[in-house]
């Protein structure tokens, strides 16, 4: 009897969603739109006429300072990638088009939630191809003064993010994980952007952070939290670093087979990983899983049925 074990996936169906651009301030909406097989993850800005379709890799980050930008956003490139791009890996999906009628993804809760819902809605759906992993084959390290980070060999997706910030609030936190659809669903897509209110005040002087808000940001003042409703979770701040960590290293193009840690990350370190990776190529191969094969029953209760595939049915 042939079981499907690791086919590539795309959405079922198309989704729009529509919010404010956190730093524009601006109306932002986007339709994410089924892709074939060998795809990728692309954007296409429908505001620019012509635009050429924006790939989701590591090689077009522009700029990593509050956010994750692809390309120049004042051509056809777009800033706040990160958020989709965790929902878009932490659920499996590896095939997508988006449109986006501006130069900013819309921020909407600060967190993947909604990204998440509106991919749950329409489902995803398996193509008639094998999914292609990376697979780190030595350790990959970046130092940054008292921040680091490294890829280690692993047999699945790890990801393990230490933060520690000079507040009480806040603190040391550790968040550490195998990353399965399931966990990102639960326990990190949920998790919210954060900041000082008195950095975020800066910002506006700067023409930053103009739509953020309490609808969007947990908003940290004298080491109090002045949403109403406080925090997710007692450590939702080292969860949104994971969250961040999940979409800013799925701009490596494929899943990654591998232990990601950082300690005091963040969306610089996390591409600075992916160039160290991609400038050493004994440090990694690519590696394809098969579309469908004969599974045995001894395979069938154990780990080739799981496969690292999308949480889907």
């Amino acid at each position: 009897m042939t079981h499907y074990i690791d086919r590539q996936t795309t959405l079922a169906d198309q989704v729009t969603l529509t919010g404010i651009g956190v730093h524009s301030g601006k109306p932002a909406a986007i339709t994410l739109v089924p892709a074939d097989a060998g795809t990728g993850i692309l954007f296409q800005r429908t505001d620019v006429e012509a635009a050429a379709e924006m790939p989701a890799l590591w090689d077009r980050v522009t700029q990593t300072s509050l956010q994750t930008v692809l390309g120049d956003p004042f051509k056809n490139g777009l800033s706040t990638v990160e958020h989709l791009m965790a929902a878009l890996r932490g659920l499996g999906v590896d095939n997508l088009i988006v449109e986006i009628d501006g130069p900013e993804m819309p921020i909407m809760d600060g967190s993947s939630a909604d990204f998440v819902e509106a991919i749950d809605q329409v489902g995803l759906k398996r193509l008639d191809r094998g999914r292609r992993y990376l697979r780190v084959k030595k350790p990959v390290r970046v130092d940054n003064g008292n921040s680091w980070c490294e890829l280690l060999p692993y047999e699945g997706s790890h990801f393990d993010i230490t933060i520690e910030f000079d507040t009480p609030l806040i603190g040391r936190q550790r968040f550490a994980s195998d990353m399965t659809p399931d966990v990102f669903r639960t326990e990190l897509s949920r998790a919210r952007t954060f900041g000082n209110v008195s950095d975020v005040e800066q910002l506006w002087k700067m023409g930053f952070a103009l739509g953020s808000s309490l609808e969007n940001s947990v908003a940290i003042k004298d080491d109090k939290v002045l949403n109403p409703e406080g925090t997710r979770w007692a450590d939702e701040f080292v969860r949104h670093k994971a969250l961040d960590a999940v979409g800013d290293l799925s701009l490596a193009g494929l899943p990654i087979l591998g232990l990601y840690r950082s300690y005091k990350g963040g969306h610089k370190m996390n591409n600075a990983i992916l160039i160290k990776l991609f400038s050493d190529k004994s440090s990694y191969e690519i590696v394809e899983m098969p579309a469908f094969r004969e599974v045995g029953h001894a395979e069938k209760a154990g780990l080739a049925m799981a496969a690292f595939g999308p949480d889907v049915s």
